[in-house]
């Protein structure tokens, strides 16, 4: 085991001065390899990068991964007994949703459906009939009325019983979120995503809610700006604040939903309210097999996708770093054939072949180590440097610190192209025979 320590310090210090000695060509061997190294430091640095990417963008869509979602049938009963049982509660949060408008009432929206504002005013849409027979336009309007477009936006309303965020992770862009802790208000406070904030920018609309179902239209309250990765424009809302405007004997309804929308509830896997809930449903008379419910495994969904496109770009950052080690094997075997007098000499003093072997290996270990030090480094630099400058085109790199698994990729890399690339002349330096020697 000495002598085994004795044999690596050797050929490591040995290894160290032939670098030393030939600093030119270590560089050269360097810049061959560096791209080969960098390329996979890069595709690794991007494919952890586009995994969170992707993973945030469908916990704010989506849930947290494991979050159990139930979707439960429409019903004054079912609404009455969700609220109850949900009420101060941090492990479960139900919410309903329909259209609403914020503006002028009795108008056609600049976007109706709540469609994304980019298409604001490029008309479109088609009318729709409940089960009950009634028609009507895209716009929700009996069919056939004919109404002008006003200064109104509709949205997606959504009425929450808690806090959404504990599932679903939304970034806070200005101003607050909802408060549930105390009682509701009489003006609904909102909280709107992207989309509707900027409706509201582009489009000056009286501070006027509509909400189907509702006789009179309260004045809202902005809280706050929120990112949830929706692409309409959606408001956030307490569900009691929006109760304190609605009939008592129902729930926001959207004729195109046949009387009003399911409840969804979010809630933790295992927890207690589960069976609670579930129980209470029943006992209310919600038959069982209506209680549907699904675990979020936005993972699972994306590992295949994600393997595939890290392994298609994997394969080809390995092309790119096989040219690095056909580099570092070039200069390597014309390093070794200048140096057959230097080997067959130590051979003649009693270098074992495996030491001779040792000292080229560790030269091209010790510059595959060095050139991903300087892949690693560069990778660093350059994603420090791509988030302040390209932050506000690509959100993902807002922010974004260098991962580490980038790093150890880099680093294996290195060590493999040294390995491959001094592998060939490692075994023509310890082959060289002691009479060379004698010819020198």
């Amino acid at each position: 085991m000495i002598r085994l320590s004795g044999r690596l310090r050797s050929a490591m210090v040995i290894g160290g001065q032939g670098i030393r000695a030939r600093k030119l060509r270590t560089l050269l061997s360097m810049v061959s390899l560096f791209l080969g190294v960098l390329a996979v430091v890069s595709v690794q640095a991007g494919a952890e990068i586009a995994e969170r990417a992707l993973l945030t963008d469908v916990e704010l869509t989506t849930g947290r991964d494991g979050t159990l979602q139930w979707y439960l049938p429409p019903g004054p009963d079912v609404e009455r007994v969700v609220t109850e049982t949900l009420r101060g509660r941090s492990d479960a949060v139900a919410f309903t949703s329909t259209n609403a408008v914020i503006g002028e009432p009795d108008v056609d929206p600049v976007n109706p459906g709540a469609s994304p504002i980019r298409y604001a005013g490029e008309g479109g849409g088609v009318g729709y009939c409940d089960p009950s027979g009634a028609c009507y336009g895209p716009d929700g309007g009996p069919a056939g009325e004919a109404r002008v477009t006003g200064a109104a936006v509709e949205v997606q309303l959504m009425a929450l019983t808690g806090d959404l965020r504990a599932f679903r992770p939304f970034l806070l862009e200005s101003g607050s979120w909802l408060d549930f802790t105390g009682a509701p208000s009489l003006s609904p406070r909102l909280v709107l995503n992207r989309e509707a904030a900027l409706a509201l920018r582009q489009y000056r609309v009286p501070a006027e809610l509509t909400v189907p179902g509702g006789a009179r239209h309260p004045t809202p309250r902005i809280e706050g700006v929120v990112h949830d990765g929706g692409y309409g424009p959606v408001a956030y809302v307490r569900a009691d604040e929006l109760a304190n405007w609605l009939p008592a004997t129902a729930a926001p309804a959207d004729p195109r939903q046949g009387g009003g929308p399911g409840i969804q509830v979010m809630s933790v896997p295992g927890a207690e309210i589960e069976q609670t809930l579930r129980a209470r449903l029943v006992g209310a008379g919600v038959p069982e097999d209506q209680l549907f419910t699904q675990p979020v495994n936005a993972r699972e969904n994306l590992t295949d996708q994600l393997a595939l496109m890290r392994w298609i770009f994997l394969a080809m950052a390995a092309l790119v770093l096989l040219i690095g080690v056909a580099g570092i094997l070039n200069v390597g075997l014309a390093t070794v054939g200048e140096r057959i007098e230097e080997f067959a000499l130590r051979r003649a003093v009693g270098t074992p072949r495996l030491l001779l072997a040792g000292i080229v290996l560790t030269e091209t270990l010790l510059t595959g180590l060095l050139t991903a030090a300087a892949a690693i480094g560069a990778g660093v630099l350059g994603l420090e440097l791509a988030g302040p400058v390209l932050g506000d085109r690509l959100p993902m790199l807002d922010g974004v610190t260098f991962p580490w698994e980038a790093g150890a990729a880099g680093i294996l890399a290195g060590l493999a192209a040294g390995v491959l690339g001094g592998l060939i002349p490692a075994l023509r330096a310890a082959r060289i025979p002691i009479a060379t020697v004698m010819r020198a």
